[in-house]
């Protein structure tokens, strides 16, 4: 592959880059009150806007016939939803004592609390030919973190479902009618969503850098770093080796559904999820990072990982399949 054709590939995270550092040059541009008003224009129209372009997208017909596999859902489920934050917290107990900075801290946990993306897990999932499996779960991080004291819990719930919930309810409706010219014309769907999310990121690092009070040191940076890439390595394997026991009942195609969709996470649901639940921290980018991280980090991984997973699981599928065939029977 060209280094133009992967600069293009990897847009996104070049983007995510490109607009961090427009932000530190000038941030009074993103601030809030400032002229982009993103008080208004981020909080309520971008976030809307991701999840009524979510609810266009989302294939129902598709998400009904996921649904059937029940055991499946189940495993990503509590693992996503249980196991992976609980993990992340009884980690955190003990990170606590050492200098790394409380807000990236915090950031590991927001991470945890996050469900799959369609974006990186779904397609993963069928690049190497398995099943699909998502999971979403916008309340999490309020069990986990709680919330900004400026915002009464009420408010939140309240923003969530108006920004959230309506928008991609509406989005299905409006699926229904134009669901023929959505099939025939098919809209970037996921580059409009990035775009939008690019502007919430950059808004959210202008307050970061023009506030003289925050301060980032390399040294607990470089430490979240190598957790991210550890936490991800060792769940996946954790995945592979629960989902590939003799008596766990899943097929090798479920089993690539289970490492991508369990362990990966939601950068599109992220970002705006904390921009609502975090609502008046000055700490919020700080808490961002480790997902802005997490994401390259988990496309990174997976990239590398698809030509072996998929070697498995051909071979996998092989060997099954030849213990299915019956036996010749032996001539006399």
């Amino acid at each position: 592959m060209g280094l133009l054709e992967r600069l293009r590939k990897e847009w996104f995270i070049l983007g995510i880059v490109l607009v961090i550092a427009v932000a530190r040059l000038e941030p009074a541009v993103g601030v809030k009150g400032g002229p982009l008003k993103p008080e208004i224009t981020i909080t309520y129209i971008a976030v809307s806007a991701i999840f009524f372009n979510s609810g266009l997208s989302l294939k129902t017909e598709e998400l009904t016939s996921a649904l059937m596999h029940v055991k499946l859902h189940l495993f990503v489920q509590i693992f996503t939803l249980v196991f992976f934050p609980t993990a992340i917290w009884l980690f955190l107990q003990l990170l606590s004592i050492t200098p790394i900075n409380e807000w990236l801290l915090k950031g590991l946990q927001t991470v945890g609390c996050m469900p799959p993306p369609v974006s990186s897990a779904v397609i993963l999932t069928k690049a190497v030919g398995g099943n699909e499996g998502i999971v979403i779960t916008p309340l999490l991080l309020l069990l986990f973190l709680g919330s900004s004291s400026s915002v009464p819990f009420t408010s939140i719930f309240s923003q969530l479902f108006m920004t959230v919930v309506v928008p991609l309810i509406i989005g299905q409706i409006v699926r229904r009618y134009i669901k023929d010219w959505l099939e025939r014309r098919k809209p970037p769907f996921g580059t409009i969503s990035s775009c939008v999310l690019l502007m919430i990121i950059y808004t959210t690092f202008c307050d970061t850098f023009a506030n003289p009070n925050i301060d980032l040191d390399k040294f607990s940076l470089i430490i979240i770093v190598f957790i991210i890439f550890s936490v991800q390595m060792s769940f996946m394997f954790l995945t592979f080796l629960f989902s590939t026991r003799d008596n766990s009942g899943f097929t090798p195609a479920d089993t690539v559904a289970i490492v991508f969709c369990s362990t990966h996470k939601s950068l599109t649901l992220g970002i705006p999820m904390l921009k609502i639940v975090f609502a008046g921290y000055e700490h919020l980018s700080l808490i961002s990072v480790p997902l802005l991280i997490y994401h390259p980090a988990q496309i990174l991984l997976g990239s590398l990982l698809v030509p072996t997973i998929k070697s498995w699981m051909v071979s996998r599928q092989k060997a099954l399949k030849l213990t299915r065939q019956p036996k010749a029977p032996v001539k006399v």
